[in-house]
């Protein structure tokens, strides 16, 4: 397989984004007949977050791996994964999935007609294939997948349905493809594979559309001449009509783009290069390797809540309950960040239960006769500014009981355990939310006791969830956290990872280098030059390198777009692959007619890494001074 990779590796990959957002449809038939495409499948749980009937399925297929294969298309996935959650919102909720991955070996490596129309068709299970499925009248990097076989594999997951899961089609190639859809697809081992899964998981999951300004490779896309687009992160309005308008993105204007750049109205998307606005002067529905900026990152919050419920179980609501007892929820955690939980009788807050998740109604002093109590969970992120997404059920929820003083309750012996809980098979990040839930006594409410290294943590808040941030643990040592139920022996123990892993850079060599007192090391080129980043970490996971040019966005280093183990290329101009450029030293240039004038003198470049548990490390630099080739 190795030299099957390296020999496809040769072909021309290309590109940021893809062109499609239409629904995947099935591909030809592939030479020879197929098996049922699930009698030889294996489901294997490769995150599990609660049970899948309360959660997001994120359900991953592999495509044209043989048997002897299957740990290539394994490997392929935890990369993929640990991109994704390098990558906000997917970063601070990835506690609302389960990830399933489906191991089916295929009678043959590889994919339909990769890289070419005239490359052989292969028999694989899920009939994949680029060029649209094999159709001449598509374009390559168009990579399909056969619908019915990929929904009979992901309803093998229990408690998978087509409303709480997301498919996503891995192809075993080297070659640059990918779609989004009903069901997004890749392939698995391009240098550029990693980051097109969440670029199509934005189409699939979030309806976000293309943000570049072409439609065919090389060639500018003219003007729009469309009305107002339905598309969230599209306009044709001024700044000042959608202030005025209170329209679009009008909240997060002026704003840092977490993209790079600030938001604002910059012209060209929806493969137009004139007369449309998208919001970041590049983000990752324009460009692989950056993040969603703070306009896609809200739709994105919104998409992936509406696969769950924020409020997972909770007291009987279904007949009055009566004022002797402790009532409950449950609530989803988010890893970035505790949900709110609201109480109220009759309307007015119950102050002496801000936040917590029990409230007893013995404490009250609830007067004779009938009331109404709530319970109202809200997801405060910052990542979600307008109100209409704040208040939908996505992100907002409401239990309602009614209490009657007449009625008795009749306690039930409950004892107390864990009922659910941050996994604890894995270290968890020194800036995670850990939470811990436990059964519900009618006659108490338990109290959960957490401990770092032995010693007691108090004041976190509500005692289900445990934001680590806010002990601003050092890196070093990992350490030991527990959650302990009070008056009983049930505890659970987590390994937290409080180091990230440390990047190295290596350059090719330098006209000089210089170094100057209180000033990062300099390197002086007077033409094209290579970076290559590598990291290491304490723990096994793959670890994501990141780096970004003058404070510009943060982008995922991913080799080189036509060989993942080749370092990455600036030149002054930028490096043209099949349409699209890579490597302009300075501001970025993104496609042939985007602005090539060098950028001489000197750039910041920062690199740092997020490790599998999520710890992103400090960021370090070096300086880099371009000169002309006269001047040298």
């Amino acid at each position: 397989m190795v030299a099957q990779r390296l020999g496809r590796a040769a072909a021309l990959i290309g590109a940021a984004c893809l062109l499609t957002t239409a629904p995947v449809g099935s591909g030809p038939a592939t030479a020879g007949e197929r098996p049922p495409v699930t009698e030889s499948a294996t489901v294997v749980p490769v995150q599990t977050t609660g049970p899948a009937d309360k959660r997001f399925n994120l359900v991953l297929l592999g495509d044209g791996y043989t048997a002897g294969q299957l740990p290539e298309f394994r490997a392929d996935v935890e990369e993929h994964l640990n991109v994704l959650w390098s990558i906000e919102p997917f970063a601070s909720y990835r506690s609302y999935v389960n990830v399933w991955a489906v191991e089916v070996p295929s009678p043959e490596s590889g994919v339909d007609c990769d890289p070419g129309l005239d490359a052989p068709r292969r028999n694989t299970p899920l009939g994949m294939g680029f060029w649209g499925g094999c159709d001449p009248g598509s374009v390559q990097r168009l990579l399909t997948v056969d619908s019915g076989a990929a929904n009979a594999l992901a309803d093998l997951v229990p408690g998978s349905t087509s409303g709480n899961r997301q498919i996503v089609a891995l192809a075993n190639s080297d070659t640059y493809g990918g779609a989004g859809g009903t069901y997004a697809t890749a392939s698995g081992g391009n240098a550029l594979s990693s980051l097109i899964t969440p670029h199509e998981i934005g189409h699939s999951l979030g309806g976000l559309q293309d943000e570049y300004d072409y439609y065919g490779r090389g060639v500018p896309g003219g003007t729009y001449e469309g009305g107002e687009p339905s598309s969230a992160h599209h306009t044709v309005l001024t700044e000042r009509q959608m202030r005025d308008q209170r329209a679009k993105w009008w909240r997060w204007l002026g704003e840092d783009s977490e993209a790079g750049g600030v938001i604002g109205r910059h012209e060209g998307g929806l493969y137009g290069t004139k007369g449309v606005w998208r919001p970041s002067r590049h983000s990752i529905m324009k460009t692989l390797g950056y993040a969603f900026d703070q306009v896609g990152r809200e739709v994105m919050v919104r998409a992936i809540s509406s696969k769950v419920n924020l409020v997972q179980g909770h007291t009987p609501h279904t007949a009055p309950i009566g004022a002797d007892r402790t009532v409950w929820v449950e609530t989803l955690h988010p890893t970035g960040g505790a949900l709110d939980v609201t109480w109220r009788l009759d309307g007015r807050p119950v102050r002496s239960a801000a936040g917590a998740r029990t409230v007893d109604l013995r404490r009250l002093d609830v007067a004779p006769g009938r009331h109404t109590l709530t319970a109202t969970v809200t997801d405060p992120t910052p990542f979600v500014r307008d109100p209409a997404v704040r208040g939908s059920a996505a992100l907002t929820r409401t239990v309602t009981w009614t209490v009657d003083t007449a009625v008795t309750t009749r306690p039930v012996p409950v004892a107390g355990d864990f009922t659910g809980h941050t996994p604890t098979t894995a270290p968890v990040g020194a800036r995670s939310v850990v939470y811990a839930d436990t059964t519900h006594p009618d006659d108490r409410t338990l109290a959960v006791q957490w401990r770092l290294d032995g010693r007691r943590v108090d004041g976190v808040g509500d005692d289900r969830d445990l934001d680590l941030s806010a002990l601003r643990l050092r890196p070093g040592r990992p350490h030991t956290l527990t959650a302990r139920i009070a008056g009983t022996d049930r505890e659970l123990r987590w390994t937290v990872d409080a180091t990230p892993a440390t990047a190295a850079y290596e350059l090719s060599p330098p006209l000089r280098t210089v170094h100057r007192p209180g000033r990062p090391v300099e390197y002086v080129y007077d033409g094209p030059f290579t970076m290559r980043l590598t990291a290491r970490d304490d723990r096994p996971g793959h670890v994501v390198s990141q780096f970004r040019v003058n404070g510009d966005g943060w982008y995922t280093y991913y080799g080189w777009p036509t060989d993942a183990g080749a370092p990455f290329r600036f030149t002054p101009g930028g490096t043209e692959i099949d349409g699209l450029v890579y490597g302009k030293l300075g501001t970025p240039r993104v496609v042939p007619w985007d602005d090539a004038t060098p950028e001489y003198g000197t750039h910041t470049v920062e690199y740092r890494t997020v490790d599998s548990a999520g710890n992103t490390g400090p960021a370090r630099k070096f300086l880099v001074t371009l000169v002309p080739p006269a001047a040298g």
